[in-house]
């Protein structure tokens, strides 16, 4: 089965859409139990539930662009080539993750990007497609996504120009 097809056969069977930040995504699970807002830290904007999970898929070639939310998320490597996560810490600092089932001094199987980090990903250089998965708790919500602007993530961390300007789409 050739890369293109196998793509398609993810996005077909797992019914999933375009995502917002670049790729495509499935929701598979949100809890039906809630968190009340005043049981929250920080400042959700109402009731969140107990934890969400989704299928993402990136392709060579798209990204997600960067983005933040103010919950912990976990990546989780299904298939596919590895998927490059680039993180800019709340404290100032980028690194690069390669989440993927090779077992290396570099890639991981599982990645937690901590909240209100920025971030973004690619597929591998030379890669075609990266599989994986997202858990979020308390559970994701759209009122809880940041998408970055370029020209202010710039003025903020101007040191990271290069992949800023790589994985923003807005200025």
């Amino acid at each position: 089965m050739d890369t293109n097809h196998k793509i398609e056969t993810i996005v077909r069977t797992f019914n999933m859409l375009p995502h917002p930040e670049g790729g495509f995504y499935k929701e598979t699970y949100r809890s039906k139990e809630l968190i009340s807002k005043e049981a929250l830290t920080g400042s959700f904007s109402g009731d969140r539930n107990y934890s969400t999970a989704i299928y993402f898929l990136i392709t060579e070639g798209n990204f997600s662009a960067f983005h933040r939310i103010k919950q912990d998320e976990i990546w989780h490597f299904y298939h596919g080539d590895a998927l490059e996560v680039h993180v800019i810490y709340p404290d100032g600092n980028y690194h690069c993750h390669k989440v993927s089932n090779k077992i290396t001094s570099d890639d991981v199987p599982q990645l937690v990007v901590p909240a209100g980090s920025w971030f973004a990903s690619t597929v591998e250089k030379g890669g075609k497609y990266a599989f994986v998965g997202c858990t979020v708790a308390p559970g994701f919500d759209f009122a809880d996504f940041e998408l970055a602007e370029r020209e202010t993530l710039l003025k903020t961390y101007p040191q990271y120009k290069k992949v800023i300007e790589q994985l923003t789409r807005t200025q």
